[in-house]
């Protein structure tokens, strides 16, 4: 797999909280599409992208969605269940060893090991 450019990073630091704490699509799920974006979309429009960028995302996502459905979706309010806006409801979350941090947290591990195993294949070929 190719090593991630820090800057991309950097540049889903806000997907949080559903996407800059609005509790909207998880994060986690954005982030990921960021990666395989990174890996086989295009810089410029003097490039050509990849195709398997579509396809490895939308399995992507599809894989996402069955590890969200016990939570009754892929936003971040149905699979954390905070009120970013209230800081105590957010402070909770971080100090609480029973929040939903520790789901949040798991889903983490298991979307990035799917991911991680989608693109070792894919690079496999």
């Amino acid at each position: 797999m190719k090593n991630v450019d820090p800057a991309v990073i950097r540049a889903v630091g806000a997907f949080g909280g559903g996407i800059a704490g609005s509790g909207s699509v998880c994060g986690i799920m954005l982030a990921g599409v960021a990666v395989i974006s990174s890996m086989y979309s295009r810089a410029g429009l003097d490039e050509k992208e990849d195709p398997r960028m579509w396809g490895l995302s939308h399995k992507f996502i599809t894989k996402f969605e069955e590890l969200t459905e016990i939570y009754g979706g892929i936003n971040c309010r149905d699979i954390a269940r905070v009120n970013w806006q209230d800081r105590n409801e957010a402070k909770d979350y971080y100090s609480n060893p029973d929040s939903r941090r520790r789901d949040c947290i798991k889903l983490v591990g298991d979307a990035a090991f799917i991911l991680g195993k989608m693109l070792d294949r894919e690079t496999a070929r």
